[in-house]
């Protein structure tokens, strides 16, 4: 790899960690290709990527970066999955580790915060950013459907009332 391309690396692995909301290192020694395609297919899948880089040009890249403590996490074989959705690159990483004993969460970052390991596994258990949309929908829908209710209650209420008299008055 020549100075050009290294240059580009460093530019690339830069924006990774200044535009994403979640970063998670772990090491993968011993995962096949097989098994290393089948994660980068679950990480597409929930809106994240995975890269394996040189540790030397992460570190250079992380100078000046909100995540710059993670430098730390980045000896051996290290793999970076990241997302903007802060929950889903974490997600799909401790779900993939629980399965494969290959792959060892180290910690991460989200934003300007480090995580140990037991941070990335917390960050994992929160919501993703649909299930909160859809929670905020749900919300906010139910008041709309109890106003409806209230304001048709009083008509199947004149109604009902109505019909018994009817019923009474034959």
């Amino acid at each position: 790899m020549d100075r050009a391309q290294k240059e580009k690396v460093v530019e690339e692995l830069g924006q990774i960690f200044e535009s994403s909301g979640v970063v998670v290192v772990a090491h993968y020694e011993g995962m096949t290709v097989a098994e290393m395609q089948d994660l980068r297919a679950q990480m597409r899948e929930a809106g994240g990527f995975v890269r394996v880089a040189k540790n030397r040009l992460a570190k250079i890249a992380l100078e000046g970066k909100p995540c710059e403590s993670i430098g730390d996490l980045l000896t051996g074989m290290t793999v970076l999955s990241y997302s903007e959705d802060p929950v889903a690159a974490a997600k799909v990483v401790q779900n993939y580790a629980k399965d494969n004993d290959k792959l060892v969460i180290l910690g991460g970052a989200m934003g300007d915060t480090a995580l140990d390991t037991a941070g990335v596994e917390r960050v994992a258990k929160m919501p993703s950013r649909e299930e909160l949309i859809a929670s905020i929908a749900g919300c906010i829908g139910a008041p709309a459907s109890n106003i409806a209710g209230a304001i048709g209650a009083p008509a199947s209420n004149i109604a009902g009332v109505l019909s018994t008299i009817e019923e009474k008055a034959a």
